[in-house]
Protein backbone atom coordinates (compact mmCIF):
# COMPACT_ATOMS: atom_id res chain seq x y z
CA UNK A 1 0.00 0.00 0.00
CA UNK A 2 2.69 2.51 -1.14
CA UNK A 3 1.61 5.88 -1.19
CA UNK A 4 0.21 6.51 2.08
CA UNK A 5 1.83 7.59 5.32
CA UNK A 6 2.69 4.59 7.24
CA UNK A 7 3.03 3.45 10.60
CA UNK A 8 5.12 0.31 11.52
CA UNK A 9 3.53 -1.42 14.39
CA UNK A 10 6.79 -4.13 16.17
CA UNK A 11 4.88 -7.10 17.67
CA UNK A 12 6.51 -8.41 20.79
CA UNK A 13 3.81 -11.32 21.15
CA UNK A 14 0.84 -8.99 22.55
CA UNK A 15 -2.67 -10.73 22.73
CA UNK A 16 -3.72 -6.48 21.81
CA UNK A 17 -1.17 -6.02 18.72
CA UNK A 18 -4.30 -5.77 16.31
CA UNK A 19 -6.15 -3.56 18.11
CA UNK A 20 -2.85 -1.61 18.08
CA UNK A 21 -2.96 -1.66 14.50
CA UNK A 22 -7.04 -0.87 13.80
CA UNK A 23 -6.92 2.11 16.62
CA UNK A 24 -3.96 3.49 14.70
CA UNK A 25 -6.39 3.11 11.14
CA UNK A 26 -9.20 4.25 12.78
CA UNK A 27 -7.41 7.51 12.74
CA UNK A 28 -7.20 7.17 8.85
CA UNK A 29 -3.55 6.26 9.20
CA UNK A 30 -2.73 3.14 7.37
CA UNK A 31 -0.49 0.54 9.65
CA UNK A 32 0.93 -3.07 9.47
CA UNK A 33 2.24 -5.51 11.55
CA UNK A 34 5.84 -6.85 11.52
CA UNK A 35 7.97 -9.25 13.43
CA UNK A 36 10.02 -7.15 16.60
CA UNK A 37 13.04 -8.20 14.73
CA UNK A 38 12.25 -6.69 11.39
CA UNK A 39 15.90 -5.56 9.57
CA UNK A 40 16.71 -1.76 9.90
CA UNK A 41 17.06 -1.84 6.48
CA UNK A 42 13.59 -2.90 5.82
CA UNK A 43 12.20 0.11 8.35
CA UNK A 44 14.34 2.34 6.36
CA UNK A 45 12.89 1.12 3.09
CA UNK A 46 9.32 1.36 4.21
CA UNK A 47 9.92 4.96 5.40
CA UNK A 48 7.13 5.10 8.03
CA UNK A 49 6.09 8.38 10.05
CA UNK A 50 5.89 6.51 12.95
CA UNK A 51 6.96 3.24 14.73
CA UNK A 52 5.16 1.78 17.79
CA UNK A 53 6.69 -1.30 19.94
CA UNK A 54 4.02 -3.20 21.21
CA UNK A 55 3.69 -5.23 24.53
CA UNK A 56 4.73 -8.92 25.09
CA UNK A 57 4.09 -11.91 27.62
CA UNK A 58 8.18 -11.37 28.69
CA UNK A 59 10.18 -10.18 31.12
CA UNK A 60 13.18 -8.46 28.97
CA UNK A 61 15.74 -9.40 31.45
CA UNK A 62 14.70 -12.83 30.30
CA UNK A 63 17.06 -15.63 28.85
CA UNK A 64 16.42 -14.90 25.20
CA UNK A 65 13.83 -12.02 25.75
CA UNK A 66 12.98 -10.39 22.88
CA UNK A 67 14.65 -6.99 22.43
CA UNK A 68 15.20 -3.94 20.70
CA UNK A 69 18.71 -2.69 18.84
CA UNK A 70 19.65 0.81 20.41
CA UNK A 71 20.04 1.52 16.74
CA UNK A 72 16.32 1.51 16.22
CA UNK A 73 15.94 4.33 18.42
CA UNK A 74 18.50 6.26 15.91
CA UNK A 75 16.16 6.35 13.06
CA UNK A 76 14.87 9.68 13.61
CA UNK A 77 11.58 8.12 13.32
CA UNK A 78 9.13 8.90 16.41
CA UNK A 79 9.02 5.56 18.86
CA UNK A 80 6.17 4.65 20.81
CA UNK A 81 6.68 1.68 23.25
CA UNK A 82 3.71 0.37 24.85
CA UNK A 83 4.22 -1.96 28.12
CA UNK A 84 7.06 -4.41 26.78
CA UNK A 85 7.78 -2.00 24.34
CA UNK A 86 8.49 0.55 26.78
CA UNK A 87 10.95 -1.87 28.78
CA UNK A 88 12.60 -2.71 25.54
CA UNK A 89 13.02 0.99 24.53
CA UNK A 90 14.54 1.63 28.54
CA UNK A 91 16.62 -1.62 28.44
CA UNK A 92 18.24 -0.79 25.07
CA UNK A 93 18.87 3.15 26.03
CA UNK A 94 20.71 2.32 29.30
CA UNK A 95 17.68 2.26 31.61
CA UNK A 96 16.82 -0.47 34.06
CA UNK A 97 14.11 -2.48 34.60
CA UNK A 98 12.86 -4.65 37.32
CA UNK A 99 10.22 -7.56 38.55
CA UNK A 100 7.69 -4.99 40.48
CA UNK A 101 6.67 -6.05 44.07
CA UNK A 102 2.98 -5.15 43.09
CA UNK A 103 1.85 -6.11 39.75
CA UNK A 104 -1.14 -4.32 37.93
CA UNK A 105 -3.44 -6.01 36.06
CA UNK A 106 -6.60 -4.28 34.84
CA UNK A 107 -8.09 -0.91 35.72
CA UNK A 108 -6.00 1.52 37.45
CA UNK A 109 -5.78 5.49 38.16
CA UNK A 110 -2.60 7.12 36.93
CA UNK A 111 -1.94 11.32 37.57
CA UNK A 112 0.09 12.92 35.35
CA UNK A 113 2.93 14.83 35.58
CA UNK A 114 2.74 18.66 35.72
CA UNK A 115 4.37 19.28 32.54
CA UNK A 116 2.57 15.76 31.07
CA UNK A 117 4.11 15.81 27.86
CA UNK A 118 2.90 15.36 24.33
CA UNK A 119 0.99 12.19 24.51
CA UNK A 120 -1.63 13.86 27.35
CA UNK A 121 -1.95 16.75 25.76
CA UNK A 122 -5.40 18.36 26.25
CA UNK A 123 -5.93 15.43 29.00
CA UNK A 124 -7.46 15.71 32.76
CA UNK A 125 -4.85 15.63 35.84
CA UNK A 126 -6.57 11.65 36.48
CA UNK A 127 -6.79 8.75 33.44
CA UNK A 128 -8.33 5.81 34.25
CA UNK A 129 -6.24 2.95 32.05
CA UNK A 130 -5.45 -0.76 31.27
CA UNK A 131 -3.26 -2.38 33.41
CA UNK A 132 -0.91 -5.68 32.57
CA UNK A 133 2.22 -5.88 33.53
CA UNK A 134 4.55 -7.77 36.41
CA UNK A 135 7.40 -5.46 35.51
CA UNK A 136 8.16 -1.60 35.49
CA UNK A 137 10.59 0.72 34.79
CA UNK A 138 13.01 1.12 37.81
CA UNK A 139 15.05 3.64 36.22
CA UNK A 140 14.37 5.85 33.42
CA UNK A 141 17.74 6.08 30.18
CA UNK A 142 19.46 9.32 30.15
CA UNK A 143 17.51 12.20 28.30
CA UNK A 144 13.89 11.06 29.52
CA UNK A 145 11.46 12.07 32.09
CA UNK A 146 8.95 10.95 34.09
CA UNK A 147 5.43 12.33 32.63
CA UNK A 148 2.40 10.00 34.70
CA UNK A 149 2.82 7.28 37.45
CA UNK A 150 0.89 5.39 40.10
CA UNK A 151 1.61 4.07 43.50
CA UNK A 152 2.71 1.37 42.45
CA UNK A 153 5.18 2.25 39.38
CA UNK A 154 6.70 5.60 39.51
CA UNK A 155 7.43 5.63 36.06
CA UNK A 156 4.07 4.97 33.76
CA UNK A 157 4.75 6.99 30.98
CA UNK A 158 7.94 8.90 30.27
CA UNK A 159 9.30 10.41 26.96
CA UNK A 160 12.32 12.26 25.29
CA UNK A 161 10.81 14.35 22.61
CA UNK A 162 14.14 15.64 21.63
CA UNK A 163 14.93 12.38 20.30
CA UNK A 164 11.17 11.54 19.79
CA UNK A 165 10.88 8.79 22.28
CA UNK A 166 7.76 8.30 24.01
CA UNK A 167 6.63 4.80 26.40
CA UNK A 168 3.63 4.32 28.29
CA UNK A 169 3.24 1.19 30.77
CA UNK A 170 -0.58 0.77 30.00
CA UNK A 171 -2.41 -0.17 27.26
CA UNK A 172 -4.07 3.12 25.13
CA UNK A 173 -5.30 0.25 22.04
CA UNK A 174 -8.16 -1.25 24.48
CA UNK A 175 -11.41 0.54 25.35
CA UNK A 176 -10.76 0.67 29.44
CA UNK A 177 -8.37 2.81 28.99
CA UNK A 178 -10.78 5.98 28.72
CA UNK A 179 -9.05 8.56 26.82
CA UNK A 180 -6.48 6.04 24.87
CA UNK A 181 -7.67 7.08 21.62
CA UNK A 182 -6.98 10.56 22.53
CA UNK A 183 -3.39 9.30 23.08
CA UNK A 184 -2.59 7.60 20.32
CA UNK A 185 -3.84 10.61 17.99
CA UNK A 186 -1.20 12.79 19.69
CA UNK A 187 1.22 10.34 18.90
CA UNK A 188 -0.25 10.07 15.27
CA UNK A 189 -1.02 14.01 14.40
CA UNK A 190 1.50 15.73 16.66
CA UNK A 191 4.54 13.48 16.89
CA UNK A 192 4.34 11.74 13.62
CA UNK A 193 3.32 14.46 11.23
CA UNK A 194 -0.11 12.11 9.64
CA UNK A 195 -1.71 13.85 7.89
CA UNK A 196 -4.94 11.08 7.80
CA UNK A 197 -4.81 9.67 3.86
CA UNK A 198 -6.18 6.09 4.65
CA UNK A 199 -9.56 5.54 4.05
CA UNK A 200 -11.69 3.10 2.38
CA UNK A 201 -12.82 5.33 -0.75
CA UNK A 202 -9.37 5.56 -1.73
CA UNK A 203 -8.37 1.58 -1.31
CA UNK A 204 -11.28 0.65 -3.17
CA UNK A 205 -9.68 2.78 -6.62
CA UNK A 206 -6.86 1.45 -5.63
CA UNK A 207 -7.78 -2.31 -5.12
CA UNK A 208 -9.49 -2.31 -8.39
CA UNK A 209 -6.38 -0.85 -10.37
CA UNK A 210 -4.10 -3.42 -8.93
CA UNK A 211 -6.60 -6.16 -9.77
CA UNK A 212 -6.95 -5.09 -13.66
CA UNK A 213 -2.88 -4.85 -13.63
CA UNK A 214 -2.71 -8.09 -12.30
CA UNK A 215 -5.38 -9.97 -14.42
CA UNK A 216 -4.49 -8.09 -17.32
CA UNK A 217 -7.36 -7.51 -20.40
CA UNK A 218 -8.00 -10.77 -20.65
CA UNK A 219 -8.00 -12.66 -17.91
CA UNK A 220 -10.45 -14.68 -15.86
CA UNK A 221 -10.66 -15.53 -12.32
CA UNK A 222 -12.78 -17.76 -10.19
CA UNK A 223 -13.51 -16.31 -6.57
CA UNK A 224 -14.62 -18.98 -3.45
CA UNK A 225 -18.00 -17.39 -2.10
CA UNK A 226 -19.55 -18.65 1.26
CA UNK A 227 -21.90 -15.45 1.61
CA UNK A 228 -20.27 -14.41 4.45
CA UNK A 229 -19.16 -10.40 4.03
CA UNK A 230 -15.31 -11.29 3.83
CA UNK A 231 -15.90 -13.08 -0.05
CA UNK A 232 -19.38 -11.10 -0.95
CA UNK A 233 -16.79 -8.05 -1.13
CA UNK A 234 -14.03 -10.29 -2.72
CA UNK A 235 -16.65 -10.99 -5.24
CA UNK A 236 -17.77 -7.63 -5.76
CA UNK A 237 -14.59 -5.88 -6.03
CA UNK A 238 -13.73 -8.39 -8.69
CA UNK A 239 -16.93 -7.59 -10.35
CA UNK A 240 -15.84 -3.93 -10.53
CA UNK A 241 -12.65 -4.55 -11.72
CA UNK A 242 -13.07 -7.04 -14.29
CA UNK A 243 -16.65 -7.67 -14.90
CA UNK A 244 -18.12 -11.31 -16.30
CA UNK A 245 -14.36 -12.42 -16.46
CA UNK A 246 -15.21 -13.17 -12.82
CA UNK A 247 -16.92 -16.57 -11.99
CA UNK A 248 -17.71 -17.01 -8.15
CA UNK A 249 -18.51 -20.65 -7.02
CA UNK A 250 -20.82 -21.28 -4.30
CA UNK A 251 -20.80 -24.43 -2.67
CA UNK A 252 -23.99 -25.74 -0.27
CA UNK A 253 -21.92 -27.50 2.06
CA UNK A 254 -24.97 -28.90 3.57
CA UNK A 255 -24.33 -27.16 7.30
CA UNK A 256 -25.05 -23.44 6.24
CA UNK A 257 -27.47 -22.24 8.12
CA UNK A 258 -31.81 -21.54 6.96
CA UNK A 259 -32.41 -19.95 3.27
CA UNK A 260 -28.52 -19.36 3.01
CA UNK A 261 -27.74 -20.50 -0.09
CA UNK A 262 -30.52 -19.06 -1.65
CA UNK A 263 -30.58 -15.55 -0.28
CA UNK A 264 -26.71 -15.56 -1.37
CA UNK A 265 -27.81 -16.01 -5.08
CA UNK A 266 -30.45 -13.78 -4.64
CA UNK A 267 -28.61 -11.03 -2.79
CA UNK A 268 -24.98 -11.56 -4.84
CA UNK A 269 -25.92 -12.98 -8.51
CA UNK A 270 -30.16 -11.31 -8.96
CA UNK A 271 -29.17 -8.34 -6.75
CA UNK A 272 -25.82 -7.10 -7.94
CA UNK A 273 -25.31 -9.01 -11.10
CA UNK A 274 -22.48 -10.89 -9.62
CA UNK A 275 -22.02 -13.84 -11.73
CA UNK A 276 -22.12 -16.84 -9.25
CA UNK A 277 -21.91 -20.60 -9.79
CA UNK A 278 -24.17 -22.43 -7.31
CA UNK A 279 -22.85 -26.03 -6.56
CA UNK A 280 -25.12 -28.44 -4.35
CA UNK A 281 -22.56 -30.66 -2.40
CA UNK A 282 -24.62 -31.09 0.85
CA UNK A 283 -24.84 -35.30 0.53
CA UNK A 284 -21.09 -35.04 -0.36
CA UNK A 285 -19.89 -33.23 2.55
CA UNK A 286 -22.52 -34.96 5.34
CA UNK A 287 -21.22 -38.04 4.30
CA UNK A 288 -17.58 -37.33 4.98
CA UNK A 289 -18.70 -35.70 8.50
CA UNK A 290 -20.27 -39.31 9.07
CA UNK A 291 -18.80 -40.71 12.47
CA UNK A 292 -16.81 -37.79 13.25
CA UNK A 293 -17.06 -35.95 16.60
CA UNK A 294 -13.66 -34.16 17.56
CA UNK A 295 -13.82 -30.42 16.40
CA UNK A 296 -10.85 -30.20 14.75
CA UNK A 297 -11.46 -33.25 12.98
CA UNK A 298 -14.79 -31.77 11.41
CA UNK A 299 -12.84 -29.07 10.24
CA UNK A 300 -10.17 -30.77 8.60
CA UNK A 301 -12.99 -33.16 6.64
CA UNK A 302 -14.16 -29.87 5.48
CA UNK A 303 -11.30 -28.49 4.25
CA UNK A 304 -10.79 -31.46 2.43
CA UNK A 305 -14.20 -31.90 1.01
CA UNK A 306 -14.14 -28.13 0.05
CA UNK A 307 -10.87 -28.81 -2.07
CA UNK A 308 -11.73 -31.64 -3.52
CA UNK A 309 -14.98 -29.64 -5.00
CA UNK A 310 -13.90 -26.25 -5.71
CA UNK A 311 -10.63 -28.27 -8.23
CA UNK A 312 -13.81 -30.01 -9.96
CA UNK A 313 -15.25 -27.04 -10.87
CA UNK A 314 -12.50 -24.75 -11.54
CA UNK A 315 -12.09 -27.83 -14.07
CA UNK A 316 -14.74 -27.22 -15.92
CA UNK A 317 -13.97 -23.35 -16.54
CA UNK A 318 -12.18 -22.44 -19.57
CA UNK A 319 -9.44 -19.77 -19.68
CA UNK A 320 -9.61 -18.92 -15.81
CA UNK A 321 -5.60 -18.47 -14.56
CA UNK A 322 -6.78 -16.35 -10.88
CA UNK A 323 -8.32 -17.44 -7.96
CA UNK A 324 -9.08 -14.71 -5.51
CA UNK A 325 -10.13 -15.41 -1.67
CA UNK A 326 -10.44 -13.44 0.98
CA UNK A 327 -7.70 -13.64 2.98
CA UNK A 328 -8.00 -10.67 5.73
CA UNK A 329 -4.77 -9.32 7.62
CA UNK A 330 -5.19 -10.87 10.38
CA UNK A 331 -5.03 -14.05 8.53
CA UNK A 332 -1.41 -12.74 7.35
CA UNK A 333 -0.34 -12.03 10.69
CA UNK A 334 -1.12 -15.13 12.64
CA UNK A 335 0.91 -16.76 9.48
CA UNK A 336 3.85 -15.38 10.45
CA UNK A 337 6.19 -16.71 13.43
CA UNK A 338 6.39 -14.08 16.66
CA UNK A 339 7.07 -14.92 20.09
CA UNK A 340 4.30 -14.56 22.48
CA UNK A 341 0.21 -14.81 22.15
CA UNK A 342 0.18 -13.66 19.28
CA UNK A 343 2.21 -16.30 17.06
CA UNK A 344 -1.07 -18.59 17.57
CA UNK A 345 -2.17 -19.52 13.86
CA UNK A 346 -5.86 -20.15 13.33
CA UNK A 347 -6.85 -23.40 12.31
CA UNK A 348 -9.03 -23.10 8.95
CA UNK A 349 -8.36 -20.02 7.60
CA UNK A 350 -7.36 -18.45 3.75
CA UNK A 351 -3.31 -18.53 3.81
CA UNK A 352 -2.09 -21.21 2.33
CA UNK A 353 -5.65 -22.96 2.59
CA UNK A 354 -5.47 -24.27 -1.24
CA UNK A 355 -3.00 -26.36 -3.10
CA UNK A 356 -0.64 -25.17 -5.35
CA UNK A 357 -1.76 -28.07 -7.90
CA UNK A 358 -4.81 -25.58 -8.33
CA UNK A 359 -2.28 -24.23 -10.81
CA UNK A 360 -3.81 -20.29 -10.25
CA UNK A 361 -2.31 -17.53 -9.37
CA UNK A 362 -3.75 -15.71 -6.04
CA UNK A 363 -5.44 -12.74 -5.73
CA UNK A 364 -6.12 -11.18 -2.20
CA UNK A 365 -7.49 -7.80 -2.56
CA UNK A 366 -8.55 -7.76 1.11
CA UNK A 367 -5.37 -9.00 2.80
CA UNK A 368 -4.25 -5.45 4.37
CA UNK A 369 -7.21 -4.83 6.01
CA UNK A 370 -9.51 -5.97 8.90
CA UNK A 371 -12.82 -6.99 9.51
CA UNK A 372 -14.71 -4.01 10.18
CA UNK A 373 -13.01 -2.36 7.33
CA UNK A 374 -14.19 -4.71 5.25
CA UNK A 375 -17.30 -3.78 5.53
CA UNK A 376 -16.85 0.01 5.02
CA UNK A 377 -15.04 -1.71 1.71
CA UNK A 378 -18.63 -3.66 1.35
CA UNK A 379 -20.41 -0.38 1.84
CA UNK A 380 -18.51 1.61 -0.65
CA UNK A 381 -19.29 -1.21 -3.26
CA UNK A 382 -23.10 -0.77 -2.43
CA UNK A 383 -23.25 -4.26 -0.77
CA UNK A 384 -26.85 -4.56 0.85
CA UNK A 385 -26.84 -3.34 4.43
CA UNK A 386 -28.05 -6.38 5.31
CA UNK A 387 -25.36 -8.56 3.93
CA UNK A 388 -22.55 -6.15 5.64
CA UNK A 389 -24.06 -6.39 9.20
CA UNK A 390 -24.41 -10.01 9.46
CA UNK A 391 -23.02 -11.77 11.98
CA UNK A 392 -19.50 -13.75 11.61
CA UNK A 393 -20.33 -17.46 10.59
CA UNK A 394 -17.43 -20.53 11.39
CA UNK A 395 -16.12 -21.64 7.74
CA UNK A 396 -16.90 -25.40 8.92
CA UNK A 397 -20.48 -23.76 9.42
CA UNK A 398 -23.33 -25.47 12.05
CA UNK A 399 -20.93 -29.00 11.61
CA UNK A 400 -19.18 -27.02 14.85
CA UNK A 401 -21.84 -26.02 16.38
CA UNK A 402 -23.35 -29.32 16.33
CA UNK A 403 -21.95 -30.63 19.42
CA UNK A 404 -20.91 -34.59 18.81
CA UNK A 405 -21.00 -36.55 15.54
CA UNK A 406 -23.39 -34.68 12.89
CA UNK A 407 -26.05 -35.68 11.11
CA UNK A 408 -28.97 -34.86 8.65
CA UNK A 409 -31.35 -34.89 10.89
CA UNK A 410 -28.99 -32.71 13.67
CA UNK A 411 -28.23 -30.28 11.47
CA UNK A 412 -31.84 -29.90 10.31
CA UNK A 413 -32.88 -29.46 14.41
CA UNK A 414 -30.24 -27.01 15.01
CA UNK A 415 -30.41 -24.92 11.60
CA UNK A 416 -34.73 -24.77 13.23
CA UNK A 417 -33.47 -23.73 16.11
CA UNK A 418 -30.97 -21.35 15.47
CA UNK A 419 -33.58 -19.77 12.16
CA UNK A 420 -35.90 -18.75 15.47
CA UNK A 421 -33.39 -17.46 17.47
CA UNK A 422 -31.72 -14.81 14.89
CA UNK A 423 -35.58 -13.95 13.60
CA UNK A 424 -36.46 -13.09 17.39
CA UNK A 425 -33.44 -10.85 17.78
CA UNK A 426 -34.08 -9.04 13.97
CA UNK A 427 -37.90 -8.96 15.15
CA UNK A 428 -36.61 -7.26 18.64
CA UNK A 429 -33.88 -5.11 17.05
CA UNK A 430 -31.11 -6.96 18.94
CA UNK A 431 -29.83 -8.61 16.20
CA UNK A 432 -27.66 -4.94 15.56
CA UNK A 433 -27.29 -4.88 19.31
CA UNK A 434 -25.19 -8.00 19.81
CA UNK A 435 -21.93 -8.58 17.68
CA UNK A 436 -22.78 -12.49 17.07
CA UNK A 437 -25.82 -14.73 18.34
CA UNK A 438 -26.34 -18.69 17.52
CA UNK A 439 -27.83 -21.80 18.53
CA UNK A 440 -25.54 -25.05 19.81
CA UNK A 441 -26.85 -28.47 19.76
CA UNK A 442 -25.69 -30.37 22.67
CA UNK A 443 -24.25 -34.23 23.01
CA UNK A 444 -26.68 -34.33 25.71
CA UNK A 445 -30.68 -35.37 26.47
CA UNK A 446 -33.17 -34.15 28.77
CA UNK A 447 -36.38 -35.64 30.86
CA UNK A 448 -39.02 -33.44 29.88
CA UNK A 449 -42.99 -33.68 29.91
CA UNK A 450 -45.06 -32.45 27.05
CA UNK A 451 -48.75 -32.49 27.39
CA UNK A 452 -49.57 -36.00 29.62
CA UNK A 453 -46.30 -37.34 28.25
CA UNK A 454 -42.84 -38.19 29.66
CA UNK A 455 -40.41 -36.59 27.02
CA UNK A 456 -36.42 -37.55 26.81
CA UNK A 457 -34.94 -35.03 23.97
CA UNK A 458 -32.13 -32.99 22.89
CA UNK A 459 -30.84 -29.64 24.65
CA UNK A 460 -30.15 -26.67 22.68
CA UNK A 461 -28.02 -23.45 23.93
CA UNK A 462 -28.01 -20.26 22.97
CA UNK A 463 -25.08 -17.93 22.91
CA UNK A 464 -24.96 -13.92 21.69
CA UNK A 465 -21.85 -11.76 22.69
CA UNK A 466 -21.52 -8.26 22.41
CA UNK A 467 -17.40 -7.24 21.57
CA UNK A 468 -15.44 -4.36 19.59
CA UNK A 469 -12.94 -6.78 18.04
CA UNK A 470 -13.81 -10.41 18.95
CA UNK A 471 -10.34 -10.68 21.23
CA UNK A 472 -12.82 -10.27 24.27
CA UNK A 473 -16.45 -10.59 24.88
CA UNK A 474 -18.95 -9.79 26.97
CA UNK A 475 -21.75 -12.43 26.65
CA UNK A 476 -25.37 -10.24 26.21
CA UNK A 477 -27.76 -9.43 28.56
CA UNK A 478 -30.79 -10.03 26.82
CA UNK A 479 -34.22 -9.61 27.98
CA UNK A 480 -35.95 -11.83 29.83
CA UNK A 481 -39.10 -11.41 27.84
CA UNK A 482 -37.17 -12.00 24.30
CA UNK A 483 -35.21 -15.35 25.79
CA UNK A 484 -38.50 -16.77 26.87
CA UNK A 485 -40.20 -16.02 23.62
CA UNK A 486 -37.25 -17.72 21.52
CA UNK A 487 -37.09 -20.73 24.17
CA UNK A 488 -41.00 -20.75 23.80
CA UNK A 489 -41.05 -21.00 20.17
CA UNK A 490 -37.88 -23.33 19.65
CA UNK A 491 -39.56 -26.18 22.38
CA UNK A 492 -42.90 -25.97 20.86
CA UNK A 493 -41.68 -25.77 16.82
CA UNK A 494 -38.60 -28.16 16.56
CA UNK A 495 -39.96 -31.71 17.37
CA UNK A 496 -36.76 -33.27 19.74
CA UNK A 497 -36.32 -29.87 21.46
CA UNK A 498 -37.07 -29.99 25.08
CA UNK A 499 -34.54 -27.33 26.56
CA UNK A 500 -33.38 -24.48 25.82
CA UNK A 501 -30.20 -22.76 28.36
CA UNK A 502 -28.71 -19.39 27.91
CA UNK A 503 -24.88 -18.98 27.93
CA UNK A 504 -23.58 -16.38 30.03
CA UNK A 505 -19.83 -17.08 29.92
CA UNK A 506 -17.77 -14.63 28.43
CA UNK A 507 -14.23 -14.41 26.36
CA UNK A 508 -12.23 -15.43 27.93
CA UNK A 509 -12.37 -17.55 30.15
CA UNK A 510 -14.43 -19.39 27.57
CA UNK A 511 -14.18 -18.52 23.44
CA UNK A 512 -17.46 -17.39 21.45
CA UNK A 513 -17.27 -20.31 19.54
CA UNK A 514 -18.36 -23.97 21.58
CA UNK A 515 -16.30 -25.92 19.00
Amino acid sequence: MSGHQTVLVLDFGSQYTQLIARRVRENRVYCEIHPFDLALDEIRRRAPVGLILSGGPQSVYDDGAAGAPEELFTLGVPVLGICYGLQAMAQALGGGVAASDRREYGRAEIRLADEPGLLFQGLGERQTVWMSHGDRVADLPPGFRTTASTPNAPVVACEDPDRRLWGIQFHPEVSHTVAGGDMLRNFLYEACGATGDWGMASYLEEAVEAVRRQVGPEGRVICGLSGGVDSSVVAALLTRAVGERMIAVFVDNGVLRKREAAQVVHSLGDGLGIPVRAVDASERFLAALAGIEEPEAKRRAIGREFIEVFEAEARELEGVGFLAQGTLYPDVIESVSVQGPSAVIKTHHNVGGLPETLGFELIEPLRYLFKDEVRQLGRELGLPEELIRRHPFPGPGLAVRVLGEVTAERVALLREADAIFLDELKESGWYDKTSQAFAVLLPVKSVGVMGDYRTYENVVALRAVETQDFMTADWSQLPYELLGRVAGRIVNEVRGVNRVVYDVTSKPPGTIEWE
